[in-house]
């Protein structure tokens, strides 16, 4: 055989080395731990939610990452109190995410 500097090149270049991750198809928790920008499909971490209020029963839109107090608009009870994300929701409060 024919010895050139470039054969463990080629050699090296059609040996194929098994990866330990799928990067094109990383699976759904993988997704949701990255950042927002980092996903394979950017996507928000934010999401409108419909909260039931404990006492009147009503249901009121609210942003999950509010920036202000939500109170319920016919017995003025408070919904969620902001944080540094994501809003917590008052004990009793039960939601749902608002289809896209």
């Amino acid at each position: 055989s024919i010895h050139s500097p470039f054969s463990c090149l080629i050699q090296h270049h059609t040996s194929q080395t098994i990866m330990p991750k799928d990067l094109l198809h990383p699976s759904a928790a993988d997704e949701r731990r990255k950042h927002k920008l980092k996903r394979l499909v950017q996507s928000p971490n934010s999401f409108f939610m419909d909260v039931r209020c404990p006492g009147c029963l009503s249901i009121t839109t609210v942003f999950s990452h509010a920036q202000s107090v939500v109170v319920c608009g016919s017995c003025a009870v408070m919904l969620c109190q902001p944080t540094g994300g994501k809003a917590r929701l008052t004990e009793g409060c039960s939601f749902r995410k608002k289809p896209e």
